[in-house]
């Protein structure tokens, strides 16, 4: 086998070195992109999570509460407990920091203890200043703080002060007294006792940190913290096991999908290797022939052309590796470790190689060319010697059986409708396989059925008649030809259909979620938690001219499960009798029982948290130390800005359950005769008064919103446009490998046509024809099979990753520029590789036989 490649495998190398490096290329080029993905992904998951890791430190215990803050009471009581080794107490709170450019950003602002630090979170250890009279007691003094490499470069290297901007908009100012070793974003470390003066949170903590003494048993202590007086069921109880399954979890879906849509242009790949294998085939099978009556058995003419694409998967894979290192440490070096999400937009990674991972992507590869070949080197089996020699081929164009297609196709749709597998939409993925697999394996009945019906209608015109006879009478030759066509755009007509569905969807929530004129919250508070309108600033913006009405909202995070992302509760002006008006509601709502409290759930809860309508939110009691099953679940709404799970509760409701009166943002509704540039310099205005800064305020407009929006949800696409164009333009040079195939292998058949009378502009024509027959029943099927991929995609991928739902739209015109743009290039593949075989001398190809 070694010599067979050395010397007949090489030659054809050698003779058609273009048509090989174009496989190889695919091959590179599907590889590269998956494995980029996988490492610019891993790279900032790992990176995020160390980050994470230095700031939480290694406790083997966390105690937070739900929402907010817990009593400092609890403290005391569990260093009472003989199985607690050391306890570290945490305050914690997101302000903004004036940057050197004079812009706010945000900071994380720990309070701690620095007795305990060096036992528990090290990274965290304040460095004073050297030559400061203070050193040795920097940490214990008020208003001294101490920031990480991140937060120093924001202000400057030669920054001595600190200006915040604290949650309730009051401005303060620190000192800077050394720093923190500690990674990520920005960061101030100050005292804990410091902290709660300078935040107003006196007998608050955040959480506090365990490290449990050796050999404790670990349920019952749980047990024995439950039963300490200070422990109320809005508490949990947390293991840093539960803190790096959180923060995996706020990425997975979105990477998982980006890998998969990654392997696309692999998948595409791997009918390129078969295209040009096909070629290859077609062009040497004399030669396989002649080899077999030399001895060359059936079983090793198959294992020869397996070789063969075994080679090139393993050369397209080493080089794809390669250039997959290259481009991840190129996007990781000028973007970061984001890919559109938004989930790392504020970490740099290194590079983080996983040879695992590396051996796994080379040998996917390998295997997308090998399955690629397999087509091929079944023909270089099953040919004819004697027929083949004569130059007869092979003229079973037939194809098999439509029960095993339909089989497939039922099989796909089963999988369907299984739940999610391990939080991912496993089966939802091999339902799509399943699909195109079956599909494809359908093209031959689906050639019979409608060219057999077209045919008799042709019975006039010869030419179009002689393209659909042949296309009928070859259809198993066709639907393999056309089978990487067929793949590539459906899976390209279903990424379209997926992505406008999201967008239109996108555009008819904001439609409902942006009512008001304006829109105003704390500048930099990127997440929300910083309340900075009173209830006095709300009276004062309602009383600017030509504001018509004023609806504040209070946003707060709540953390139902310590191993699940936080989920938002908005507080906001809600109509029990008509939720509709404010919620972009999924469904009829419920009228809550009497005594018992409305709340929305956007469609996240219903999985995440087995939430439903007419039911209970018993972490939500806990959350607000009420009896269980006094919030009442009275509809579901529709969020794509929270992807873990929101929750909407009336404002009088909360301020009622809390007496919390601030809010995080504002809405305004203004005249229709009101000067909007007038309204925002009044609120900058009082934002001067009452925040101290006029620029403590971010106002938008809703058409400010809607683009910002719009722009987020192109760039989170972005990659996906990408991946999609690589899968058309495989598919679209698989189409010309597949047709330079077929007229490479007729040059006999036009020979014949040429003794018959035919001219060669007649044979251009007819292979036009054939091109534009076999790429429209190719459209046809793409389409088809597109549209039943993009439902799985909408209905099922989307919900069971991302936990939303949208509406499923069909984009007319993109849909049919894609089929256009695939019959054309059949069409004029098919022609230029007709006028190849025309200009030369038609008559003599059947010499040989004269």
């Amino acid at each position: 086998m070694c010599s067979l490649l050395n010397t007949f495998s090489w030659q054809e190398v050698r003779h058609h070195p273009w048509r090989h490096l174009a496989a190889v290329l695919a091959v590179m080029l599907g590889v590269a992109l998956a494995f980029s993905v996988h490492l610019i992904n891993n790279s900032a998951l790992d990176e995020f999570q160390r980050a994470t890791r230095t700031v939480n430190g290694q406790p083997d215990l966390e105690v937070r509460a739900v929402q907010g803050d817990l009593d400092e009471a609890l403290f005391g009581q569990l260093a009472g407990l003989r199985q607690v080794a050391l306890l570290s107490p945490v305050l914690e709170a997101q302000v903004l920091l004036r940057t050197r450019e004079g812009r706010l950003a945000s900071l994380r602002l720990l309070g701690l203890d620095a007795l305990v630090l060096p036992a528990i979170s090290p990274s965290l250890m304040p460095m004073p200043f050297p030559g400061r009279g203070d050193d040795r007691l920097a940490m214990l003094l008020p208003e001294r703080a101490f920031l990480n490499a991140a937060a120093r470069q924001s202000l400057g290297s030669g920054a001595e002060q600190l200006e915040l901007r604290m949650p309730d908009g009051a401005a303060r100012q620190l000192d800077i007294a050394g720093t923190v070793a500690a990674a990520g974003p920005p960061l101030a470390v100050m005292d804990i006792g410091a902290a709660q003066a300078l935040l107003g949170r006196q007998g608050r903590l955040s959480r506090i940190d365990l490290r449990l003494a050796p050999g404790t048993d670990r349920e019952a202590l749980a047990q024995a913290i439950r039963a300490l007086p200070a422990w109320t069921p809005a508490l949990r109880l947390a293991e840093p096991a539960d803190e790096a399954q959180r923060i995996g979890n706020l990425s997975r879906a979105y990477r998982v999908n980006l890998t998969v849509l990654a392997l696309v242009a692999l998948f595409t790949g791997a009918f390129l290797v078969f295209s040009v294998l096909a070629l290859s085939v077609a062009k040497r099978a004399q030669q396989f022939a002649l080899l077999g009556v030399l001895g060359l058995t059936a079983r090793q003419r198959l294992r020869l052309v397996l070789a063969e694409s075994l080679a090139l998967g393993a050369v397209g894979s080493a080089a794809g590796l390669a250039l997959g290192l290259a481009l991840a440490w190129a996007a990781l070096r000028l973007l970061g470790g984001d890919l559109g999400g938004g989930y790392f937009r504020d970490v740099a990674p290194p590079l983080r190689v996983d040879p695992a991972a590396t051996l796994a992507y080379g040998v996917l590869g390998t295997l997308a060319a090998l399955a690629g070949g397999w087509w091929p080197a079944r023909a270089a089996q099953r040919l004819p010697e004697a027929q083949t020699l004569k130059g007869l081929g092979d003229a079973s164009g037939r194809g098999g059986r439509l029960w095993p297609a339909l089989a497939l196709m039922g099989a796909g749709g089963a999988l369907a409708l299984v739940p999610p597998i391990l939080g991912m939409p496993l089966a939802a993925y091999a339902s799509v396989a399943l699909l195109l697999v079956g599909g494809i394996a359908a093209l031959p009945w689906l050639i019979q059925a409608l060219y057999g019906w077209l045919a008799p209608r042709l019975a006039g015109r010869l030419l179009p008649l002689m393209a659909i006879e042949r296309a009928r009478r070859m259809r198993g030759t066709a639907a393999i030809a056309l089978s990487g066509v067929v793949a590539s755009l459906a899976l390209s007509v279903a990424l379209t259909v997926m992505v406008a569905s999201f967008r239109e969807s996108v555009t008819r929530w904001l439609d409902v979620v942006l009512p008001a004129d304006l829109y105003v919250r704390a500048a930099g508070a990127a997440t929300g938690e910083l309340a900075p309108f009173d209830a006095d600033f709300v009276a004062a913006a309602q009383a600017i001219p030509g504001v018509v009405r004023v609806a504040p909202q209070r946003i707060r995070l709540l953390q139902l499960d310590p191993a699940a992302p936080t989920v938002s509760l908005l507080a906001r002006p809600i109509d029990p009798q008509a939720p509709g008006d404010s919620l972009p509601l999924t469904g009829p709502t419920l009228s809550a029982p009497p005594g018992r409290i409305p709340v929305y759930v956007s469609e996240p809860m219903l999985s995440l948290h087995g939430a439903r309508v007419g039911g209970t939110l018993v972490s939500l009691d806990a959350a607000f130390g009420l009896p269980a099953g006094r919030f009442f679940v009275a509809g579901v709404w529709r969020d794509y800005a929270r992807q873990f799970g929101a929750i909407a509760i009336s404002r009088d409701d909360y301020q009622a359950l809390t007496g919390d009166g601030a809010a995080s943002e504002l809405s305004l509704w203004q005249a229709a005769d009101a000067d909007e540039a007038r309204i925002r310099q009044a609120l900058d205005g009082l934002a001067r008064v009452r925040l101290g800064a006029a620029d403590a305020l971010e106002i938008a407009s809703t058409a400010q919103l809607r683009a910002v929006s719009l722009r987020i949800f192109d760039r989170s696409f972005a990659v996906t446009y990408w991946l999609q164009a690589v899968a058309i333009a495989i598919g679209l040079f698989g189409i010309a490998a597949s047709f330079s195939a077929q007229v490479l292998a007729r040059r006999k058949e036009f020979g014949l046509l040429a003794h018959l009378g035919f001219t060669p502009s007649q044979v251009r024509r007819l292979v036009a024809g054939e091109g534009a027959a076999w790429t429209g029943i190719g459209a046809l099927a793409g389409l088809g099979l597109g549209i039943a991929v993009a439902a799985v995609l909408v209905k099922v991928v989307n919900p069971q990753s991302f936990h939303w739902t949208m509406d499923m739209l069909l984009p007319p015109g993109r849909l049919a520029a894609l089929c256009m743009a695939v019959i054309g290039a059949g069409t004029l593949t098919a022609w230029f590789s007709a006028r190849a075989a025309a200009s030369q001398d038609m008559v003599l190809a059947v010499k040989e036989d004269w």
